[in-house]
């Protein structure tokens, strides 16, 4: 399964607040367009067949397509000094 870093928690928290609701989280899901990779949005909830990563209040939402792609991968996140963040993906140690 998918697992966050301290830094990924960070953000994904920061970034649902600014959701109005309490089941709120990242969804990382397949980009439309084919060797695209994935697409990263906020949503209010996990779409059906979603599997739902918490952590630390954190909740990342993975479509089951992307879920069997990122089980061995690590989401990580850095915030620019403008409040920007950037995730990356990373295979597990």
């Amino acid at each position: 399964m998918l697992t966050l870093t301290e830094n990924a928690t960070t953000a994904v928290k920061h970034l649902t607040e600014q959701v109005p609701t309490d089941t709120a989280g990242l969804r990382i899901a397949q980009a439309t367009a084919p060797n695209e990779g994935y697409a990263v949005t906020l949503a209010e909830a996990p779409a059906e067949g979603d599997t739902v990563v918490e952590d630390s209040g954190a909740r990342v939402f993975v479509d089951a397509v992307s879920s069997v792609q990122l089980g061995d991968r690590v989401l990580d996140a850095q915030i620019d000094e403008n409040g920007g963040v950037g995730f990356a993906l990373a295979q597990r140690r």
